[in-house]
């Protein structure tokens, strides 16, 4: 049966219109996307076969292009607009975290952080330069290594926050492997990079490990 031909209260546009995005399942959100689906098989039936193929929502919003574009109904068109619409969402959440002062607002740093680190497939080490204020005045990605570890020297990430002025920074990278428990490595080099900031007067806030779930803070487990 076409979607047209459902009651409307359970058609996915009428539904979200109704009751808010937050309503509608992983299925009903991706055939909004679709908008069509394919001879003899609804929108609604596409997205829950593109979501069994991929292996769920997030694989399929992150699969590079050529994984992408192989799937049933997408394409190059869709790719685009997919990630139009998920550079969107990241620039967005950079909006709201710009608004607020970091140390008030910590789901916002990590909500942003999350969304720019989660899906990358090697780890990359980035800062959140911050102002007296606590402020944010920039957000820079300083290392990219491998699946496991990228290389972080202290001297640069110095370097970098006095470039931006910073009077604080909040450190940041991502385990794609998805577990964020820190190991020694991150410990280490965590204190490294506090004590030669603290020599140039800039404080350390936190270093959040982006990975499943929430994450790690280093200042809630008191590794700071």
């Amino acid at each position: 049966m076409a979607i047209t031909d459902w009651p409307a209260a359970e058609r996915p546009r009428e539904k979200l219109l109704a009751r808010g995005a937050a309503a509608l399942s992983d299925a009903e959100l991706l055939a909004i996307f679709l908008r069509t689906g394919l001879p003899g098989v609804s929108a609604v039936d596409l997205a829950r076969q593109l979501l069994n193929d991929f292996g769920g929502l997030r694989p399929l919003l992150e699969a590079e292009r050529k994984a992408f574009c192989a799937g049933k109904g997408l394409g190059d068109a869709k790719f685009v607009q997919l990630q139009a619409v998920l550079e969107m969402g990241r620039r967005h959440l950079a909006e709201d975290l710009r608004r607020t002062d970091a140390l008030t607002s910590p789901q916002a740093v990590r909500d942003y952080l999350s969304a720019q680190l989660r899906h990358r497939t090697r780890e990359v080490f980035c800062c959140l330069f911050l102002d007296s204020q606590h402020r944010v005045i920039a957000f820079d990605e300083l290392f990219e290594g491998t699946l496991n570890a990228a290389s972080v020297y202290p001297r640069e990430v110095v370097q970098a926050a006095l470039a931006r002025g910073a009077a604080a920074v909040i450190l940041a990278h991502n385990h794609p492997s998805g577990v964020s428990e820190p190991s020694q490595a991150d410990i280490h080099i965590t204190g490294r990079l506090k004590d030669a900031l603290a020599l140039v007067d800039i404080r350390v806030l936190d270093h959040l490990i982006v990975g499943e779930g929430a994450g790690c803070s280093f200042a809630e487990r008191g590794l700071l």
